[in-house]
């Protein structure tokens, strides 16, 4: 693994991707094997049957995943092939994850996750996605959303500017929406979006309340990293966080009165 991340140039890399692949298909040789001595053997001791069985188990569990591992790895490197993110396996521990941000220093895991506020503090809306779509797709969703749950859409909007483009202006519009804000203008003109430069201003500002929100989420309520396993678990933690969230927030603001 150093010898392919401080290969001095692609020719090197894929050389080594090669000499990783083969040492990797032997592996699964050798796990299949494994299984095969185990589902045959009868282990006299109850302990070590049970040993026996969740490692015969495990080993079960991660063949498929180290398989498609090798086959992504064949078709992204060797083949030059553009894998789609559906179809990537990015961790044999919780293979249902995704890469959120990938930049030369980090690599983040996990699902993207969409919120949505209003003026009481709540967090009034939570969609969690699989393989990390661009914000401009879900921008119409989150709306339509709104109107599924609440009955109705809201008459004002503030964005983040990743969800910022002509189209979406004009669904957000076509659906009643009086004023939508999106952080980055993105060639949109302030006037086109809302009413005015001061109602633009003010949902701007919104805006950077609910980013705090965000943050305190993080913070407070262990929002930035999950530690549950399986994709089951991971819906649970980010929900009982936004829970626990609202409920502190109800509680403050009536012990405020």
């Amino acid at each position: 693994m150093l010898s392919i991340l401080n290969a001095k140039n692609n020719k090197i890399r894929k050389e080594k991707y090669k000499d990783l692949l083969i040492v990797a298909e032997k592996t699964i040789g050798y796990a299949h094997s494994a299984v095969s001595i185990l589902d045959s053997t009868v282990f006299p001791d109850p302990l070590q049957a049970t040993m026996a069985q969740g490692i015969n188990e495990e080993i079960k569990r991660l063949i498929p995943l180290a398989e498609g591992v090798i086959s992504q790895t064949r078709r992204r490197v060797i083949n030059k092939e553009k894998v789609p993110a559906s179809e990537k396996i990015v961790s044999i521990f919780e293979p249902h994850t995704d890469i959120i941000i990938k930049d030369r220093r980090d690599t983040l895991f996990g699902h993207k996750i969409c919120v949505s506020g209003g003026p009481s503090n709540l967090i009034t809306d939570c969609l969690i996605l699989k393989c990390n779509p661009a914000d401009t797709n879900l921008t119409v969703e989150m709306l339509d959303r709104h109107e599924q749950i609440y009955g109705r859409y809201p008459q004002k909007v503030s964005l983040d500017g990743g969800f910022a483009s002509k189209s979406n202006l004009q669904e957000a519009k076509s659906r009643g929406i009086k004023d939508v804000c999106f952080a980055k203008k993105r060639g949109l003109k302030e006037t086109d979006m809302c009413k005015s430069t001061w109602v633009y201003n003010k949902l701007r500002r919104f805006r950077a309340g609910i980013e705090a929100g965000i943050s305190w989420l993080k913070r407070c309520f262990g929002l930035s990293r999950c530690t549950w396993k399986s994709l089951r678990s991971f819906k649970s933690y980010v929900w009982t966080s936004i829970l626990a969230a609202n409920l502190f927030t109800i509680a403050r603001s009536e012990t405020a009165t």
